[in-house]
């Protein structure tokens, strides 16, 4: 007797390639690896697909889908689709038709399939949260990592969070973060919760350097810092409320001065179309005031 309860299997069919909307959902893998993309490229042109993308009926868009998994072999089908001889041959692309409950299954089995598949890098875990909160998949970037990785671990799902906090206070500021480490991106969370986001960036948007490695770099110095330098409480340096004071903006001026730790002592750091001469000049009488014996 059949099991009645047994799933449906997903439909299988041949889908034009201009029906699929691959960025529908958002991608939670930040890069793709050209090398890769030119092996997969080479592999379909020559022995053809030989597994499916998954795709899902877009409601409210009748005979549009959009992409779960697969993002790589349908951006080669559309890539050999280009440069065929004869491009009708790549003009639809085989597709699971899956039909999931919800977006937020969609979004859970686009996950669940890059974790297979291919690993993702932290960034691009705690972007992932991000991504789908703002989508308005999820209400809350707790949600989405409760849902999303449901599957892991609570220690795992806690360290996501961080993941998912840093990347909403430093996206756009790294040159290349998906390159970075469980170790770095927990490193740089941890200053980034301790009050250096600010500094950090500064640092990063002050520097003409733009690979990692020269990034990560930049960046070290103000890392060690935050986990060397004990919190200061700011009444207590007669300072007003708020976190100890590391970058300055002068409200009336376009200069910026930061300071960063050296190996040696500290150094501050002018910027800015009025950081000149003439300024340097009177910041320097006035460290020689300070320190001038009291008359």
């Amino acid at each position: 007797m059949p099991d009645t309860d047994a799933p449906t299997p997903p439909e299988i069919a041949l889908i034009p390639l201009g029906a699929i909307e691959a960025e529908a959902l958002t991608r939670d893998r930040a890069t793709t690896d050209e090398d890769a993309l030119a092996e997969l490229q080479r592999s379909i042109a020559a022995n053809g697909l030989r597994l499916p993308i998954e795709i899902f009926p877009i409601r409210d868009a009748p005979g549009r889908y959009a992409l779960i998994s697969g993002h790589r072999r349908l951006t080669t089908y559309r890539r050999l689709h280009d440069l065929s001889a004869d491009p009708a041959k790549y003009a639809a692309i085989p597709a699971f038709i899956r039909r999931p409950d919800s977006v937020e299954a969609a979004f859970t089995a686009m996950v669940e399939e890059n974790e297979i598949r291919a690993e993702l890098s932290p960034w691009e875990r705690g972007r992932i949260a991000v991504a789908a909160r703002d989508a308005g998949v999820f209400d809350t970037v707790d949600a989405a990592v409760e849902t999303l990785f449901a599957s892991g671990s609570a220690i795992k799902r806690r360290r996501l969070r961080t993941l998912a906090a840093l990347v909403e206070s430093m996206d756009g500021i790294l040159g290349a973060p998906e390159t970075l480490s469980l170790r770095q991106a927990l490193r740089l969370a941890a200053a980034v919760q301790r009050g250096y986001a600010e500094l950090i960036c500064h640092a990063l948007e002050e520097s003409s350097l733009r690979t990692p490695d020269a990034q990560w770099a930049t960046i070290l110095p103000i890392l060690v810092e935050s986990e060397t330098t004990d919190p200061v409480e700011p009444h207590a340096r007669g300072g007003a409320p708020g976190r100890p004071r590391r970058t300055y903006s002068a409200p009336r001026h376009s200069v910026r001065i930061w300071r960063e730790k050296t190996p040696d002592g500290w150094r501050l750091n002018f910027t800015g179309r009025d950081a000149h001469g003439d300024l340097i000049d009177r910041v320097f009488d006035e460290i020689e005031r300070l320190f001038s014996p009291a008359r």
